[in-house]
């Protein structure tokens, strides 16, 4: 169980995790954050009191992201000047830090009750990077399994052109390419075809209501432009030809989808990013055992296959983890590492690693 020192220190690994991602203007807001919190007003007092483990939770990003909507809803004029980057002298920080959350606390509290869907397109980089070497192994043909998926921007997947490391994959027309910083030796290149693509999450955001829509937008760091304009594009493409999510649990999903039937010739690819960290103990083991399972009736014609990009918080970056059945199995192999919003992803030579995932080494 969490105590104040220890959810104060949240917001300083948080500023460094911003440090490492080129995002200063986030950085500034969460370090003044954890010095100025008080228990003053409801929502000082319940970030200072968290009972849960503030990292995993998310907790700094909660509270950003509700500070955040309301400097672009026009609601604090001085608060927009601060997430514009206009204002870098903490001093300065922490009094128009302070008077916000004092101003606005009934509306900043509820940002505390879940956790953030930043549902970041470009992430999908690091996904296609793990599905490519399942392409190369199995064939084209993939059919898509997300759980977290909030609005469904990685469902988009095969509806998305990538560029990575000169390796193209996805239809050369699609309205949106993602194109990271590419690091190392390049994925196979193999050819894709996802042929479906379905998804689940707790709480679906339903990008047609312009409300919610708004409040995944403020999840986007100030800092990082290009990530709105890919959201907005991305946001478009769902609102033109929706996407399949289901409002469930993770684990009775994926023991649902996994017992369905599989079309002959195809891979069924369990994908998830940055979503572990928020399913129980519980939930693991439970999905965890279910592709287990479902790996050992994989046979040539119906293969399987999943694909993790999950942080590794102590190295401030996250890591690509891919397996696929029949022939593969636990611990997965770590193929790549990418910047945790997908702006370059570092492809890994053979042999790869096969540990198995822990978001903190440390403790």
């Amino acid at each position: 169980m969490a105590d104040e020192a220890t959810n104060r220190a949240s917001f300083e690994i948080q500023a460094g995790y911003c440090d490492a991602m080129a995002a200063p203007v986030t950085a500034l807001v969460s370090r003044a954050l954890g010095r100025r919190l008080t228990r003053d007003t409801l929502t000082g007092a319940r970030v200072l009191d968290w009972p849960g483990e503030p990292v995993a939770d998310a907790l700094v990003l909660r509270l950003v992201g509700g500070l955040h909507a309301l400097a672009r809803s026009g609601s604090d004029p001085a608060l927009a000047t601060l997430f514009s980057g206009a204002v870098s002298e903490p001093g300065a920080v922490e009094r128009i830090l302070t008077a916000a959350i004092a101003a606005h606390d009934a509306r900043l509290l509820p940002w505390l009750d879940g956790p953030p869907q930043t549902n970041e397109v470009a992430r999908s980089a690091g996904l296609m990077t793990g599905i490519l070497h399942l392409a190369a192994r199995f064939g084209p043909t993939i059919e898509v399994l997300e759980i977290g998926s909030s609005a469904g921007l990685n469902l988009l997947i095969g509806r998305l052109r990538f560029d990575l490391g000169g390796v193209m994959a996805g239809p050369a027309d699609a309205p949106l390419t993602i194109r990271p910083d590419w690091r190392g030796p390049p994925p196979p290149d193999a050819p894709v075809e996802v042929v479906a693509a379905r998804g689940v999450d707790i709480a679906p955001v339903d990008v047609a209501d312009p409300a919610q829509a708004d409040r995944l937008a403020a999840y986007v760091w100030a800092d990082a432009r290009d990530r709105m304009a890919r959201l907005d594009t991305a946001l478009a493409m769902v609102r033109e030809r929706p996407v399949m999510i289901e409002q469930g649990d993770a684990a009775d999903w994926v023991e649902r989808e996994l017992a369905r039937p599989q079309l002959e010739g195809t891979t069924r690819v369990l994908m998830h990013s940055v979503v572990w960290q928020y399913l129980s103990d519980a939930s693991h083991a439970r999905i965890t055992a279910a592709m287990v399972a479902a790996g050992d009736r994989a046979t040539a014609e119906r293969r399987l296959g999943w694909v993790m990009m999950e942080p590794n918080r102590d190295l401030k970056r996250h890591e690509v983890r891919v397996t696929g059945w029949p022939g593969g199995g636990l611990p997965m192999e770590v193929v790549a590492l990418t910047h945790a919003h997908g702006a370059w992803v570092e492809g890994l030579a053979p042999p790869y690693a096969t540990t198995d995932y822990v978001m903190r080494a440390s403790g």
